[in-house]
């Protein structure tokens, strides 16, 4: 992969380990997770809810990346991964989820700083 030493799969191992300080590092300040249901979930907001159980990881298993398009400090992707979790408080359920990531360069390291989920 390229712009990010595989920041998407880091990402989705930090979620799965509830490993904060990754996802501190990784993920910008100001990055956005936009739900399937359109909802934009601040980091912070995310990361306490991976944290207190409220989105329960349990696996993420890497099926495809696709439409990879770096520019100069920027680059962007299209990851499959079928997601197992339990959101919000329903049930273990698992989906097949596509996410939009951007990710940029800054201060000489590179962060994940939007993700747009859909399934496929």
């Amino acid at each position: 992969r390229s712009g990010g030493g595989n920041l998407p799969g880091r990402k989705n191992r930090a979620m799965v380990e509830r490993d904060q300080a990754t996802l501190e590092r990784i993920l910008a300040e100001t990055m956005t997770l936009t739900h399937m249901t359109g909802y934009v979930q601040p980091r912070q907001e995310w990361i306490a809810q991976i944290m207190d159980g409220k989105m329960k990881y349990y696996s993420s298993t890497e099926e495809r990346d696709f439409d990879v398009v770096v520019e100069g400090d920027q680059a962007s992707l299209v990851g499959q991964n079928r997601v197992k979790a339990s959101v919000w408080g329903g049930g273990v359920s698992t989906w097949p989820l596509q996410m939009r990531v951007n990710l940029k360069r800054q201060a000489g390291r590179c962060q994940i700083v939007s993700q747009v989920a859909s399934t496929y």
